[in-house]
Formats: structure tokens, sequence, C-alpha cells
């Protein structure tokens, strides 16, 4: 890996597109021979250089500013510059070629996706835990998410890992050190209080797993399926949700062939809802291949909606479709066009009536939809989290728990209330990274974008 970082690279640091000023990267071990070769001469750290950007004959490319960072104090612990010219393509384009020729004999190269980031991990300028949330953070799409990815990318996330990690080697460290001495063994959970501090602990990680729940809803969001027969509203529930004419609404049964996905947010919340094709039996073979994509939507939903029209609520064809709906995943039955019924709509259990048309029962619907999430407004998460952040922090638990089984019915099992005690920690350490496979890595860097 050392080798490998050694190796000098170079990515155009912005975003594809037109803009105001567009930003080349340069990161390496020593890049003061290659600022000499572009500019003339080293530049002064940490400050602004104005000064033309030119080519190998003398052609000025660009003029901009110019910041050199030197190792370790920059954001990947190597020597940093930083090109900030206008933000045209091409332009930034013969800088990078610029910037790569010189570097040339070096084998300088051209960045992979997250290499600056995961240089800066492998520098310990942050752990992947905060590397995580430097992506979270470009991919947040509510202010909610934002703030909690910031939170990630500061260490808040980490500070809280790394706490109890440092509680669970201070346990273990009494428990192996009454290993040595096999007659103090049965003296050792009253004299250390280890019961009191282990139930602690598994109470101090239980809470961190509820919050890192709501950080994984806050980033990942719900899949939420639309499913009923034709002409029952549900595009006209998608445009009530988003605010919006998204989808084509008509009284032709059989108007939506095809899935129709938009991301709304709900309390910081998103929500991919996703129209799709009304389920019936049609010869149609257009609408036939709509309605096997709607069945695939329906297997891989988080919250399925089944939507029904409340004049008719004992339907046949509606019992049919409830029948074939997934069992394991949750459901809402939502009746609309309560706005057409004669008398006030009369909800039974886990039913919500609802009129897309006139807005009546969307606040409720809402609340449902955040319900089975699982989210709890009055509990926002202090960070994003990952489902693997969650699986580590569960396994974290578990073996806390069989640390405890072992506490309680043998006090002569010091050994294994130990090694319950090391996996614990373990687990714990790959959220940071500490302990983290080369393949998790290349997975979880491989997601970033070019530049960053």
């Amino acid at each position: 890996m050392s080798a490998y970082i050694d190796i000098t690279i170079a990515a155009i640091a912005t975003a594809p597109g037109r803009g105001g000023i567009g930003v080349v990267r340069v990161s390496g071990r020593d890049l003061k021979g290659w600022m000499l070769e572009m500019f003339g001469r080293v530049l002064t750290p940490r400050h602004a250089h104005y000064l033309p950007f030119c080519a190998a004959d003398g052609e000025t490319l660009d003029e901009g500013i110019a910041l050199y960072f030197n190792a370790p104090h920059s954001y990947t612990g190597e020597d940093v510059v930083e090109l900030q010219g206008h933000g045209g393509p091409a332009v930034l384009r013969r800088i990078l070629d610029r910037c790569l020729a010189i570097g040339t004999a070096d084998g300088m190269r051209l960045a992979e996706p997250g290499e600056f980031t995961q240089r800066a991990f492998l520098n310990e300028r942050i752990d992947l835990a905060q590397a995580e949330g430097v992506a979270d953070l470009i991919e947040a799409s509510s202010e909610a998410a934002a703030r909690g990815a910031m939170r990630s990318l500061s260490g808040v996330f980490s500070d809280r890992v790394n706490g109890l990690a440092d509680r669970i080697v201070h346990l273990r460290m009494l428990v192996e050190a009454t290993l040595d001495f096999p007659e103090e063994e049965i003296e050792f959970l009253e004299k250390y209080q280890a019961r009191p501090l282990l139930d602690t602990l598994a109470s101090d990680l239980n809470a961190m797993i509820a919050q890192a729940r709501q950080g994984v809803i806050l980033r990942e969001g719900l899949h939420v399926v639309l499913a009923g027969q034709p002409n029952v509203g549900k595009s006209s529930l998608l445009n009530a949700l988003a605010g919006e004419d998204i989808a084509i609404v008509t009284p032709i049964a059989g108007t939506t062939r095809d899935k129709v996905v938009q991301a709304i947010h709900l309390d910081g919340v998103p929500l991919h809802i996703v129209d799709t094709a009304g389920l019936r039996d049609t010869d149609d073979t257009v609408e036939s291949i709509g309605i096997e994509r709607t069945w695939r939507e329906i297997e891989r939903a988080d919250v399925i909606v089944h939507l029904q029209d409340a004049r008719q609520p004992e339907d046949a064809l509606d019992t049919a479709i409830a029948a074939r709906l997934p069992a394991g995943t949750p459901m809402l039955e939502v009746f609309n066009k309560i706005d057409l019924l004669p008398v006030a709509f009369d909800a039974q259990d886990n039913q919500i009536g609802v009129s897309a048309q006139r807005g009546d029962g969307l606040v409720a619907l809402k609340a449902r939809l955040l319900s089975i999430a699982g989210w709890n407004p009055g509990a926002e998460s202090p960070w994003l989290a990952r489902e693997r952040h969650l699986v580590a922090l569960q396994a974290a638990a578990d073996h806390l728990e069989l640390a405890r089984s072992h506490a309680e019915h043998d006090d002569r099992v010091l050994d294994l209330f130990a090694e319950e005690l090391r996996l614990a920690h373990l687990s714990l350490t790959r959220i940071t990274g500490q302990f983290t496979s080369d393949d998790l890595l290349g997975e979880i860097f491989s997601n970033f974008c070019i530049g960053k």
C-alpha cells in the first residue's frame, strides 16, 4: 500500500460541466520539483498566489489562484496543490494534462474515484467513518442529512465509537489481568464491579444503535411503492405527496405503463415514492410489461401503500392483490377518493382515508410512513450512519450480551467473558477502520467522485 500512495495523483476536483470556477487538485509526497516546473518557483504554503498556468511552450492556458498545502497539514496528509481557474471543461482538461505531463517521469497519474480521501484515511488524517461522512455530505439531499453528514465528518460519531471501545478495553484489561491469577477469578466480578460496568456498556451501546438507526433512515430514506388496481388514484397521490404534477393523470384506466419515481422529504427523511402500473388482468402487451415491472418493484419496496377506492372497500381484485403482496414488507391500506363518499370514511385498523384531489388525510399518511420508517422527529441522529455501521454496532451488542450470559451463569469462565469483550471491541473498530479489509476500503472509496 505504501508504494501505491507514493505515486503523485491529479484530478479535476469540481463537478463536470461549466462554472465560474474550476479546481484541479494535485497530491504527492513532495511537490517542490513539480511546482518549480509548473510555476518557476516553490509556492509559499497556505498563501494564495495569482499567476498564469502555462503550457510547456509558455502559452498561457489560464490565469487563476494556486494554493500550496505542505505535508502533513493538508487534506490528504501529503503535499497538495490546488489550481483554481475558470470552470470550462476544455480549460480544466488542458490544465490537468499539463499537470500530468510534468509529473510523467515520476509516475504521476490521474486519481481514481475517492483517492484523495482514501489517502487522507491511509495517512491517518481522518478515520473511515469520517471518510464516509465526506461522501455523505456531498450526496446529502436535505438539510438534516447535510447536518448529520457534517457531524460524522467532524468526528462526533467516531468519538462515540472510540469512547465505547476504550471502555471495553478497560474492562478487558481487568479481566485478562485476572486470568493470570486463576485463584482470583471467583472474586473478580464482584471486586471490579464487572457486571454493572457491562450493564452500563450494553445500555449505552443500545442507545447508540437507536441513534444509528435514525442516521441510516436519514441517509438512505425509504423506498415506498404505490400499488393498486387501475384508476384508484396512484398518480394523483404521487402528485399530491410531491406537491407538483409529476405523473400523468387521466380517467382512462391503465394510463401509467411504467414506474414514475419522485424523491420527497418528510422531516428531512428522503422518501422515494414510486407510482406503478395498475394491477389487473389485461391482454395489452405493453400494459402487461408494466404490470410485471410493478410486481418487481413491490418485491424490493421498504413500504407498500396499497391504494384502493374508498367507494369500493371490499373489491375482489383488491383482495387478490393484498393476498399476493409480500408478507414481510410493511403495508398500509390507503383508501382514496373519500371526498366522493356520501358519508365520512370509517377507517378500520391500519387503514387511512385520503383525498388525493383535496389533500385530506395526507398529513396522517405522511406520519404513518415516518412511523413505519422508525423515524422519531424528536430524536434526530447526531450523525449519518450506514448499514455497515449498524451491523457492526449490533454485533458488538450481541457479544456484550454473550459476555453478560457468561458472567451470570459461571464465574469461572472468564476466558470466554474476555473473548466476547475482544470480539465486541473488534466489531467497533471496524467502524472507524482500524481493522478493515482492503476489499471493504475499495468498495467504499470507489463510490466517491473523482477529485475527492
